[in-house]
């Protein structure tokens, strides 16, 4: 599984920022090199979270609590 984990600061309070997982690939068409590139869903996911800046993402491989982070 593939997991894109996005650091999302809020607009109000910019320096209130916190990790959230944004898609997996268990939903979502998601690649390594699409989720490296800045995968599609991404920007989809932002577009529906206005008040949200994104600060930063990472791409994760493996089971929730386990794996590597690329």
């Amino acid at each position: 599984m593939i997991r894109i984990i996005a650091v999302l600061c809020s607009l109000s309070s910019p320096t209130s920022c916190r990790e959230q997982i944004v898609t997996t690939s268990d939903f979502a068409d998601v690649t390594m090199q699409s989720c490296l590139m800045g995968a599609p869903q991404l920007a989809e996911w932002m577009a529906q979270h206005p008040a949200e800046r994104l600060a930063a993402w990472r791409c994760m491989i493996g089971k929730q609590g386990g794996g590597r982070g690329i």
